[in-house]
């Protein structure tokens, strides 16, 4: 029992230490960019294609797509950026978001004590609020790898439960179930990143023959989709009370993920496919976590390349499903 609960506290601490880290350094970030970020997304969103390349730009330095699709939402509302150029920003905001993933697929952790300290360093030496932000931003970097290693950690213990077990059983064999697993996931935590973090430690675990997966790429893709589904639960909230484009701006964010997510769970044995090609080789419980980033990667870039022609189409769609009194 005692045991139960350390490791239950440790994967709790873990989860609210990356969750910590990662709010901490998207604020940080924010106020280090300034008004400069606030222009660039206003004005670099000429074409579809620019609006997508700024919304990826935006949101691989943000570390955060809620914030980004909140500014987008906050930027619509106040008239400074007109529906279709927002709507192109957000897709290149979903592409964006799947940089957190690919960073995590690292194995960074022999960095995270020199960069917490480099954080530190510059925080409390700096004189310029600026440079301030940097240090907080870098250091809140270093808190958000350090949270993934206290996860990683105790869910080791529970790889080797029979209930675990099970439940990664039940998982594998029912894409429907991880869809919904992953969706009440990221409505719980706010975060996909979170999520997604979560799902490739759980994955990294050792199944019962000590040499596979005990989840599997086919088993964490569906999760995945639900993650994607979920994370547009916040751009809805931040739409209340914020007139018609901002609502029509959110309602995109959810058509854009749920329709590519129901796209996907169509073709899982394909995607998954596809995403082994675009993998590195070698053991599984080696790779898996760079199959979890591509497959994310791979999902939302997919996703606007199918979308972005219909660009007109997505604008008329919202406007349908948000009328005008």
């Amino acid at each position: 029992m005692e045991r139960g609960m350390e490791m239950l506290f440790a994967l709790f601490g873990g989860l609210a230490m990356f969750l910590y880290g990662m709010d901490r350094m998207s604020r940080a970030l924010q106020r280090a960019a300034g008004d400069a970020m606030k222009r660039l997304l206003a004005r670099l969103t000429a074409t579809p294609l620019l609006g997508v390349l700024t919304g990826l730009a935006v949101t691989a330095v943000l570390q955060s797509s809620s914030a980004a699709t909140v500014m987008v939402i906050g930027f619509v509302s106040a008239g400074l950026l007109e529906l279709p150029r927002a709507v192109a920003v957000i897709y290149g905001i979903n592409i964006g978001t799947t940089m957190t993933a690919q960073l995590i697929a690292f194995d960074v952790q022999t960095l995270v004590y020199p960069v917490l300290f480099l954080g530190f360093l510059l925080d409390f030496a700096a004189r310029r609020p600026r440079w301030q932000a940097v240090g907080e931003a870098v250091f809140s970097f270093g808190l958000l790898f350090e949270g993934i290693d206290i996860l990683g950690r105790a869910l080791q213990p529970l790889a080797g439960q029979a209930v675990f077990l099970d439940w990664m059983t039940r998982v594998k064999e029912s894409p429907l179930l991880g869809i919904l697993l992953g969706l009440c996931m990221t409505m719980v935590v706010q975060s996909s990143s979170a999520t997604i973090a979560l799902l490739q430690n759980v994955a990294r675990q050792a199944g019962p023959d000590g040499i596979h997966s005990v989840l599997g790429l086919a088993g964490a893709v569906p999760v995945l989709l639900g993650d994607n589904i979920g994370t547009t639960v916040t751009a809805l909230l931040a739409c209340i009370g914020q007139g018609k484009d901002a609502a029509r701006a959110a309602l995109a964010h959810s058509c854009f993920n749920l329709s590519g997510s129901l796209l996907a769970a169509v073709l899982l044995p394909w995607f998954v496919r596809l995403v082994e090609l675009i993998s590195p080789k070698g053991p599984e419980l080696e790779v898996i976590s760079r199959q979890i980033a591509n497959a994310h990667t791979a999902f939302n870039v997919c996703c606007a390349l199918l979308w972005l022609p219909f660009l007109p189409w997505m604008v008329r769609l919202v406007c349908a499903l948000v009328p005008e009194e």
